[in-house]
């Protein structure tokens, strides 16, 4: 398999995990930061034998899955190389569309290659995903609260947009007072994705935390995933996706389809 993103945050837990799974084998890696030099070097550490190419298109001779964490402005590239060559792909990048998966499904199954997706590839992530699905089976009224880093670029983040997307595909939110019809500034109602508001916050000390609210007269439902400040929780459901998506044609998207498979 390759690693796209390996000296990135969440590569460099994926990297030592991989290595010690006696059923996976890391072929090569992509940072351009790094391009040219032996992993296992570029990480501080003692040579691993993994290449580390600049770009995904470099790497995938001998692949059979890419793992992709890197950008929101080089994933739908790098997944729709990948597929292009025949290579299954988990991806755990933020910032793709539901008009992007869309194109990526579409050439996943004319390749009948699998393609993982999920906003976030946490364990209890996709248990708060599931509960929340199952909640708006129930409930009509729901929006979504976005925590992240001050320095996180892409709003709202992947595992809040997943969610919305998702609630939108159960049944679309009922909206109290119109938006078109607010007085003042509409932004501050947040953004419309799913057909749910989704108020994103930017500050220091969040790694990244979804909160969906669910209502109804005199009462209210909090379901809320709040993620550590290591990468450590991602790696579990990644390998998870890694190990299942050679089975699957298409895109499955949300870690919690697998779990609950």
């Amino acid at each position: 398999m390759c690693i796209a993103g390996a000296t990135g945050w969440t590569g460099r837990a994926l990297v030592p995990a991989v290595l010690e799974a006696p059923d996976l084998a890391l072929t090569s890696a992509v940072s351009r930061s790094a391009a040219g030099r032996d992993l296992g070097e570029a990480l501080g550490g003692a040579a691993l034998r993994v290449p580390v190419r600049a770009s995904v298109e470099d790497a995938l001779d001998g692949v059979d899955v890419l793992i992709d964490y890197t950008s929101a402005t080089a994933v739908k590239a790098n997944a729709m190389a990948a597929i292009e060559a025949g290579v299954g792909v988990v991806v755990g990048t933020s910032g793709l569309t539901a008009t992007d998966l869309a194109e990526i499904d579409l050439a996943a199954r004319e390749r009948s290659v699998g393609v993982v997706a999920s906003g976030n590839f946490s364990v209890t992530a996709a248990m708060c995903q599931a509960a929340a699905l199952l909640a708006a089976r129930h409930l009509a009224h729901w929006e979504i609260i976005d925590y992240a880093s001050d320095a996180k670029p892409d709003v709202p983040s992947g595992t809040a947009r997943e969610l919305a997307e998702r609630l939108g595909e159960v049944r679309q939110p009922e909206v109290g007072y119109p938006l078109r019809d607010l007085h003042g500034p509409k932004e501050a109602r947040g953004a419309t994705v799913g057909g749910a508001q989704i108020h994103s916050l930017r500050l220091p000390s969040f790694v990244i935390s979804t909160e969906v609210v669910f209502a109804r007269p005199d009462e209210r439902l909090t379901i809320r995933h709040d993620a550590g400040g290591t990468a450590g929780p991602y790696v579990e459901g990644t390998l998870l996706a890694v190990r299942k998506v050679p089975e699957l044609v298409g895109l499955t998207r949300g870690l919690d389809n697998l779990l609950l498979a």
